[in-house]
């Protein structure tokens, strides 16, 4: 991925970097006994990986650059009629974690969008997710952490971790 994109791009996250488990992806499943409460984990999927939409707290200015805000959806239907974009939920007091969950809205940048914008950072010879929206309300109170992988019930759920979640990004291409 180059420092900047189109606008809106699709890429296909694979995480074939070391410390990763080659092969898996990131891609959504229903967590607990909810219907449509989904999350984002890591599973075995595709060796293309799964394609993710990228959208900047600019759509104007129709690119993407690493270190800056950006909503990121997870390109593919489901029977749920809920929003694919991630979102940061609240603490889980129970994990101790702050699990990523897709039901995010895409745009609006603001105080009641502030959970779902995200950002890709180059880090070694891969790259990562970072929440830490800062442009998006600049009188918010935020947090600032990596988007990493932990097991949580059988489940490699992304969180928000102070070891990240290390990926590559292969081009979408269509026909």
């Amino acid at each position: 991925m180059n420092e900047k994109a189109a606008s809106a791009i699709r890429l296909h996250l694979t995480d074939d970097v070391v410390n990763n488990i080659i092969g898996e992806d990131s891609a959504y499943e229903t967590i607990g006994n909810e219907t449509c409460q989904l999350g984002v984990v890591e599973e075995k999927y595709d060796e293309n990986g799964n394609i993710l939409e990228f959208i900047p707290v600019d759509k104007k200015k129709g690119v993407i650059r690493v270190s800056t805000d950006l909503n990121v959806a997870i390109f593919s239907a489901y029977e749920c009629r809920q929003s694919t974009v991630w979102k940061l939920e609240e603490y889980d007091p129970s994990t101790g974690k702050y699990f990523v969950n897709v039901g995010g809205v895409d745009g609006n940048p603001g105080p009641q969008t502030i959970r779902n914008w995200f950002k890709i950072e180059k880090y070694g010879h891969g790259y990562k997710f970072v929440y830490c929206p800062f442009s998006v309300c600049s009188y918010c109170k935020v947090i600032c952490k990596d988007v990493g992988v932990d097991m949580v019930n059988g489940q490699r759920r992304l969180v928000l971790s102070d070891v990240p979640f290390v990926f590559n990004f292969k081009r979408q291409f269509t026909s």
